[in-house]
């Protein structure tokens, strides 16, 4: 899932500009779909902090517009959230990132932090849905001891009356370790940006819509999700998704100054499908994946970075 950069104190320190590959593999790799600047591997990487240390952190998420390609079957009704405030939910949210990386004809390197497996209470109020968190588990044993302390860590999204997440909210328990802080946070924000919204005209079964969301980083990104409304039974609606997203620039603005690096190739999309109640905050199942490869020259050195990556988040009740 692609983000925006919210701190710089959390960007890898590069302390010789004229080595940009060599640094970028040994501090430095890409957080999910597009998500430049945001991560890089715990262990090698001086002075990160995550986000939110000590306090809550609400961060604006960019505005979502949504553009109707076919209306669909009669009869046709504007899509809305329909949840009082109150209602409560239980979810859990999956992410599974994976990122490999190689410089010319070195070993491919891989660069993949554990999966999460998030469980969740959500609860609407009148500005938002706030959600608790549960017991997080992960395949990696040292991270998953990290989240033995992260119990009733707390997140929330305000939301639009399209359904469209307008901020994200992070307010870890105070005892959370920096290792699974950072790793809450870089799942919210996939979920975050694997979301969809709703047209703003009536639309029935077969209807198309595209959503238009700009990604600010390192590598700023036009990601467009097209959505299609293939069943629906009450308030219940199945959602198959499509992804794609281009890079807004040709080069790539590294951290803390260190340079630049010319986009050669960039190609990143996905496919899912979603099954969301009109009544219920969040997805009640679904999965979407988005997966590709990016390459990077560094024309002073005439060297060359691939990337590539997937990016899995799902949702089950």
């Amino acid at each position: 899932m692609a983000v925006t950069v919210l701190s710089r104190s959390r960007l890898p320190r590069i302390a010789r500009p004229g080595v940009l590959l060599v640094a970028l593999v040994l501090g430095f790799a890409t957080f999910g779909a597009g998500c430049a600047d945001r991560s890089a591997p715990a262990a090698e990487v001086d002075g990160m902090e995550p986000l939110g240390i000590g306090k809550e952190v609400t961060v604006p998420i960019s505005a979502a517009v949504t553009t109707m390609v076919s209306p669909g079957e009669e009869p046709r009704d504007l899509l809305r959230p329909r949840y009082a405030a109150g209602t409560t939910q239980e979810v859990t949210l999956r992410t599974d990132y994976r990122i490999q990386q190689q410089v010319n004809d070195q070993p491919v390197r891989d660069f993949s932090p554990a999966a999460l497996t998030i469980p969740m209470t959500a609860r609407a109020g009148a500005d938002g849905v706030d959600l608790t968190v549960g017991a997080v588990t992960t395949p990696d044993p040292a991270l998953n001891k990290a989240f033995t302390s992260a119990g009733g860590s707390h997140a929330g999204l305000g939301m639009s009356d399209l359904g469209a997440i307008t901020e994200l909210r992070m307010a870890p328990s105070p005892d959370t370790p920096n290792t699974a802080r950072a790793a809450l946070e870089q799942a919210f924000y996939q979920a975050v940006y694997q979301s969809i919204a709703f047209p703003d005209q009536p639309v029935g079964v077969g209807a198309v819509w595209t959503v238009h969301q700009k990604i600010t980083g390192g590598v700023t990104l036009d990601q467009i999700t097209t959505a299609t409304l293939t069943s629906r039974e009450g308030d219940r609606l199945t959602i198959d998704l499509q992804v794609n997203q281009t890079p807004t620039d040709t080069v790539w603005e590294l951290p803390n100054d260190a340079g630049e690096l010319d986009i050669d190739g960039y190609v990143m999309e996905g496919v899912g499908s979603i099954t969301i109640d009109l009544g219920m905050p969040l997805p009640v199942s679904g999965s979407i994946e988005i997966g590709g490869q990016q390459t990077y020259r560094d024309a002073r050195s005439v060297s060359t970075l691939v990337q590539t990556q997937s990016t899995r988040v799902s949702w089950t009740e």
